[in-house]
């Protein structure tokens, strides 16, 4: 069983008497430590499978397992529990608290397993040294460039261990030679902790880095595609 497990998942909303399919019935196996790009323009539905894989939304129908677990069965504060534990998001607006520090910021994730503060120092600290940001702990986002805030971003979704990263154009806001260095990163959390790496982008130069690339047309995937080892 893959990682992820996804049987005709579909999302549609209404709007009063109006319904609009934001995703066609989708099936999906996502194997651990896979590096996957989703790509398509705006509206395509990539946003919104995101969303489902993130556990931030339930499908209108079919089923989703989280390494092996049955998502669409639990409850908000279930759903919110193995996301804290099984996912780490990494957005392109960073979404670090401002008048927190390096380490305050990593901390966030911990703050409800009940660790002690040495404890979830520690692991902060760890998963700051993971993204090469020892040094920088007692920095607050305004002290740190782009860059910097975004591997801030990577490290709080590391320190949980979670086993997948969904990240929604996590280099969106980063020039060229920042954001080379954000995908090295990627690819090194990816082939040397085996960690499953999804992320969402128009750029092409970006998806070149992952392994596997699914494209996305009008909500529904048109395209999956593995590359061949080279």
């Amino acid at each position: 069983m893959g990682l992820i497990e996804a049987q005709g998942i579909s999302k549609t909303y209404s709007f009063g008497e109006v319904e609009v399919r934001a995703l066609c019935p989708t099936s999906l196996t996502i194997e651990a430590a896979e590096f996957i790009a989703i790509m398509g323009p705006s509206g395509s539905g990539k946003s919104t499978l995101m969303n489902i894989l993130g556990c931030l939304d339930k499908p209108t129908t079919g089923t989703y397992l989280l390494d092996g677990v049955d998502v669409g069965g639990l409850g908000r504060d279930e759903r919110a529990e193995i996301r804290n534990k099984k996912i780490g998001f990494v957005f392109q607006g960073f979404n670090l608290l401002p008048r927190t520090s390096a380490i305050e910021n990593v901390e966030l994730p911990l703050l409800y397993d009940g660790l002690s503060a040495q404890d979830r120092r520690q692991r902060a600290l760890t998963a700051l040294k993971k993204v090469g940001l020892e040094g920088r702990e007692d920095h607050h986002p305004s002290q740190l460039s782009g860059g910097q805030q975004q591997r801030v971003a990577i490290a709080r979704a590391l320190v949980n261990n979670a086993p997948l990263i969904l990240a929604d154009e996590p280099t969106g806001n980063l020039d060229t030679k920042t954001s080379a260095e954000i995908m090295d990163l990627f690819v090194k959390l990816n082939t040397g902790s085996n960690i499953t790496v999804m992320l969402v982008t128009h750029e092409p130069d970006i998806a070149a880095y992952s392994r596997r690339v699914i494209r996305f047309l009008d909500g529904c995937i048109v395209s999956d595609e593995v590359k061949k080892a080279s």
